[in-house]
């Protein structure tokens, strides 16, 4: 599909939600860093505890859970979010588009208020992993109910319609966000900072082979490098962009 619109105007604030720890890094995370590099108060929502996030059958799990919180926050400041971290802490693998993760997120989204509201893509064909389907899913029904009064009153808080959309891994992307060097390089040091994630998601087998980790930054950087080609800059991250009022 053809990218109709790029690199909106630098928001105030905005939000990013994952369903796990990494995941709005590898999403959107150059963008993130570009914003909040001039001034954008950048936030990020993770919806699950990450407790799954292992190859390892022995792992202790609430030991992991507690790591990959410590890993998200210091992936934060990789990328110079000054705005919240916030954990909902549902199970890993078993997020469900329900009212109560809708009425959560939508309660932050009304208390962050973001200009731009950023998450998985739900419609994305042959998703394999639940939780990005359940996430992008509570994401777009979240935006509607934070943005309309009469959605959970109980909140006590001000009704909020972010001004723009942005879904990451989208199959139909039309909106690309420039991805200069040093976005790119912040990106990198934010997804490196979850290291209980090399081996299953970065295929870092040893923390200390450099082939290894160069094999992945390269990845980073030439995926960055071909949708930067369908716009004419040298890096970038696509997004499928959607009108916040209908």
């Amino acid at each position: 599909m053809t990218v109709r619109s790029r690199d909106l105007d630098v928001p105030e604030r905005a939000l990013a939600v994952g369903a796990h720890p990494d995941d709005v890094e590898f999403g959107a995370g150059a963008t993130l860093a570009r914003w909040a590099a001039v001034g954008c108060e950048v936030s990020l929502l993770v919806c699950t505890d990450g407790s799954k996030g292992t190859w390892d059958p022995d792992a202790d799990q609430a030991e992991l859970v507690a790591t990959r919180q410590a890993e998200q926050r210091a992936a934060a400041e990789a990328l110079g979010a000054r705005g919240a971290v916030v954990f909902l802490g549902l199970v890993d693998g078993e997020l469900a588009a329900d009212r109560e993760a809708t009425a959560a997120v939508a309660r932050h989204i009304r208390e962050l208020r973001p200009d731009v509201l950023l998450g998985h893509d739900p419609w994305r064909r042959h998703r394999l992993h639940p939780d990005h389907r359940a996430a992008g899913r509570i994401v777009v029904d979240a935006l509607v109910a934070a943005r309309d009064p009469h959605f959970f009153p109980e909140h006590g808080v001000a009704h909020h319609r972010p001004g723009a959309l942005l879904l990451f891994e989208a199959d139909v992307a039309d909106h690309a966000e420039v991805a200069p060097p040093e976005a790119l390089e912040a990106k990198l040091a934010a997804l490196e900072a979850h290291r209980s994630q090399f081996r299953s998601t970065m295929f870092i087998t040893d923390e200390d082979a450099g082939e290894e980790r160069d094999r992945f930054r390269r990845r980073v950087r030439d995926e960055a490098a071909v949708a930067g080609r369908r716009v004419g800059r040298a890096g970038a991250e696509l997004f499928a962009r959607l009108p916040t009022d209908r």
